[in-house]
């Protein structure tokens, strides 16, 4: 496993790697990374993963400086995983020069998380823009955990490039949660509530096509939600997968929320 610090040595290393996969990541190494980088590792000859925390998509400083972080566990998985490369850039080496073009979300796109994050997926899109363009790899794996970021990055450098965007499924615990880094940010107290909360969900969906009055059974569960489990939900709606596009029923579509429990900002969907 060679550890890459900077672009100089990241070029001068994959200058020959045709047949690259890679994993973006922001560190705090879980299952759910490890699923990616399998699935990498079966169909590319090499795999590179990359740990930056990435400043420009967070709309909230505190929630930037507390994000967890852990490089010595991170490499230590990595290099159990037999990653060929591991990307570790900073800060200046990632934004070393300004866009020509600023990335901004067009109106229809500003749903879900992007109309409660104000320039959240613009520096996503900005960051996957120059790591694709860095690295060149031949497939870049995410997770549908995050589906809306995966839905814009697909679209945004697919068109660009001539990397493909594998989506991978959403890995959960045996309590039904969702892996995430924020995980680790959450008491136990509080990761039984997710539990809670997801298990409802699942049951939710399930009954949706046999309601009527949809937007007033939706407002009703956010409300019983919220009082019940001590969270502020942002949104809780049901989207079609291909397009995002509010669905009346679950055909091909999924529930989509998004909450702070215990100041913890969580998203998830299913």
């Amino acid at each position: 496993m060679k550890i890459l610090l900077n672009s100089k040595e990241l070029e001068k290393e994959l200058s020959n790697n045709r047949n690259l996969g890679f994993v973006p990541t922001m560190g705090s190494i879980h299952k759910g990374h490890e699923y990616l980088i399998k699935n990498s590792k079966k169909k590319c000859k090499k795999t590179l993963v990359s740990i930056f925390i990435n400043p420009t998509q967070f709309n909230n400083l505190k929630d930037y400086k507390k994000y967890p972080k852990n490089v010595k566990k991170d490499l230590n998985i990595l290099k159990r995983l037999k990653v060929n490369y591991v990307f570790i850039p900073t800060v200046k080496d990632i934004y070393h020069h300004k866009r020509e073009k600023i990335i901004k979300l067009k109106k229809k796109d500003l749903i879900l998380c992007a109309k409660y994050r104000k320039g959240h997926f613009e520096g996503v899109l900005d960051v996957m823009d120059r790591l694709t363009n860095l690295i060149k790899p031949k497939k870049i794996y995410m997770g549908k955990k995050d589906y809306q970021q995966v839905f814009l990055v697909k679209r945004y450098i697919e068109n660009k490039y001539k990397t493909r965007i594998i989506k991978c499924n959403t890995i959960r615990n045996k309590a039904n949660i969702a892996l995430s880094s924020r995980n680790l940010l959450l008491k136990k107290n509080h990761l039984k509530n997710v539990s809670k909360i997801v298990n409802e969900l699942f049951l939710f969906k399930k009954n949706i096509n046999k309601q009527k009055k949809i937007n007033l059974i939706f407002k009703n569960k956010i409300k019983d939600l919220e009082k019940r489990y001590k969270i502020d939900i942002e949104y809780l709606e049901l989207r079609k997968l291909d397009n995002l596009k509010k669905s009346f029923n679950t055909k091909n579509a999924n529930l989509f929320i998004a909450y702070y429990i215990n100041k913890v900002r969580l998203i998830d969907n299913l």
